[in-house]
């Protein structure tokens, strides 16, 4: 088992930043995906960003540019930068960390931060 501590998330002005991370500890392997969806009111979760074991990251077209995925390996944690908040990036933010030790794939979320972009 995995576990997801998230921390970070909060009410911000637009234009703000934040930083979200979320450190995971438990049984872990080496090969992952682990990164942040998001959830608004009324909506579907959505993906935000991830970054892989390799380095690879990826990122939602709507926070390209503003918002910055990187890892720590030794530490098993994740950060997002987030720039430039909107309004519209008003959501949970959910930590989600998928590994594998073979080819099987097992998935992990965190409980959610909320992030608020409001004057």
């Amino acid at each position: 088992q995995v576990q997801l501590v998230e921390s970070g998330g909060g009410l911000v002005q637009p234009g703000g930043s934040l930083r979200l991370s979320c450190a995971a500890s438990g049984t872990i392997f080496n090969i992952y995906t682990m990164g942040w969806y998001r959830q608004a009111p009324g909506k579907q979760r959505e993906l935000v960003a991830t970054v892989s074991s390799r380095g690879t990251t990826n990122y939602a077209d709507s926070v390209k540019g503003r918002f910055t995925i990187s890892g720590d390996n030794a530490r098993n944690t994740v950060y997002l930068q987030m720039n430039s908040l909107k309004p519209e990036d008003t959501a949970v933010y959910y930590c989600n960390r998928k590994q594998t030790r073979t080819v099987i794939w097992a998935d992990y979320w965190g409980q959610g931060t909320q992030v608020t972009g409001s004057s």
